[in-house]
């Protein structure tokens, strides 16, 4: 079913090249007609990688192989296809993952092992490699270094607009430049990630200080939103680094040299988040929930997720009905520390509950006019601690049942 663009979608930004990467897309016809399903990056000799996937205890055969290739730390080539997921195909899905490697492995030069992969699309059908074989040849040849938007649509399932990020940071006082692209719309409560991101940077950093950096922006960004609470079989953060820029040597622990790259990674990592969520299925609002006075940060994250994650709240959001007593629920259900008589809740900047009561003279008028608009903030106050965190989610409407029950059709 044709889906229209989400009312929240932000355009791409330009997207310059990026040095020792070139990329594109081709329709493979694994599900969609008359769409691209296949993208195809190829970097230079001497990338290195870092990955985090999804937590879920049934990952896709790509999540398997990515995982088993990532020590290495080497890439020269990633796969990715949209419309089949490859999840549950048993030994299907392994030889799927072989063969397609092997195939852009002789394309590049490289050993399978240098290669990354990764699906998105419907769970449990067996994954026709021999499309994606097929149509490698010619999609390899084609690559170029400014086929981002090609690649950001390529990767694209029930997203209504291509995702993209890029900025540029020092490293030593020479400027390097990370660029980043995503897909995600629905079954996104990731313990990890989104459904798939890609992040490039011409930077030479050792893939063991890019592991730790990617982890913790990973954490703060993509693990602090949700759509709908359920996490993707699929979800797999890459980050490449081909080594293009000059600037001082970096060691393995990557030290202060870093802290640059690592803001400037934080914030694509943030921006593509961000995306997914104002590409949530249905979505009509955008919605930040700020949990401050808990025990602890970690006690907050999950205060903030589970309000998040509320269907009464998102429904209630999407209803624009100022009820806070749903969010009230949603903090006591969280199973964190919590006392009802300390809670203090907020929307659009207008305190409506405090010290678990109504604000004397609360007038709700501002309140519904905030929630009118594209963008909703929550404040919650526990009055317990220190511990602050910020979660994001969006509304739930009717057009989340309406693209996801005719998902296969």
């Amino acid at each position: 079913m044709a889906i229209a663009v989400s009312p929240l979608a932000v355009p791409l930004p330009e997207l310059p090249p990026l040095a020792g990467v070139r990329l594109g897309a081709a329709a493979a016809g694994i599900r969609y007609k008359n769409r691209t399903d296949l993208v195809m990056a190829e970097m230079d000799a001497g990338t290195t990688a870092a990955g985090v996937f999804t937590s879920s205890k049934c990952p896709g055969a790509p999540v398997d192989w990515c995982r088993a290739v990532l020590p290495a730390g080497k890439a020269r080539a990633l796969v990715v296809n949209a419309g089949n997921a490859n999840v549950f195909t048993g030994r299907a899905g392994l030889e799927a993952t072989k063969a397609t490697a092997g195939a852009a492995a002789d394309l590049v030069g490289c050993s399978p092992k240098q290669i990354f992969l990764a699906s998105t699309g419907v769970i449990g059908e067996v994954l026709p490699h021999e499309k994606l074989t097929t149509a490698l040849p010619a999609l390899h040849a084609a690559l170029r270094e400014d086929g981002w938007e090609e690649a950001a649509r390529g990767i694209m399932t029930t997203d209504t607009f291509p995702k993209a990020s890029t900025r540029t940071a020092e490293i030593g006082g020479a400027e390097v430049r990370i660029t980043g692209i995503a897909k995600g719309s629905g079954m996104i409560a990731p313990d990890m990630a989104t459904m798939l991101c890609f992040i490039f940077t011409d930077a030479k950093i050792p893939a063991t200080a890019m592991q730790q950096r990617l982890a913790k922006g990973v954490d703060a960004s993509f693990n602090c939103t949700t759509v709908d609470s359920d996490t993707s079989t699929s979800d797999t953060v890459l980050l490449f680094a081909t080594g293009k820029a000059r600037h001082p040597r970096v060691s393995a622990e990557g030290g202060a040299v870093l802290k640059d790259f690592a803001r400037a990674l934080n914030e694509v990592l943030l921006d593509l988040a961000l995306q997914v969520i104002r590409d949530g299925e249905g979505a009509g609002k955008l919605v930040r929930i700020d949990v401050s006075g808990a025990v602890s940060a970690k006690s907050a994250k999950r205060v903030a997720m589970s309000i998040a994650n509320s269907p009464l709240v998102k429904t209630a959001i999407a209803g624009e009905d100022a009820n806070w007593g749903r969010i009230v629920m949603a903090v006591g259900k969280a199973g964190e520390p919590a006392d009802r008589d300390r809670v203090s809740v907020a929307v659009g900047g207008v305190w409506m509950a405090r010290d678990g009561g109504v604000v004397p003279g609360y007038d709700e008028a501002p309140v519904v006019a905030h929630m009118k608009g594209r963008e909703v903030e929550i404040a919650v106050d526990l009055g317990l601690g220190r511990g602050r965190a910020t979660a994001w989610t969006c509304d739930l409407t009717h057009g989340y049942i309406d693209i996801n029950g005719s998902y296969r059709s």
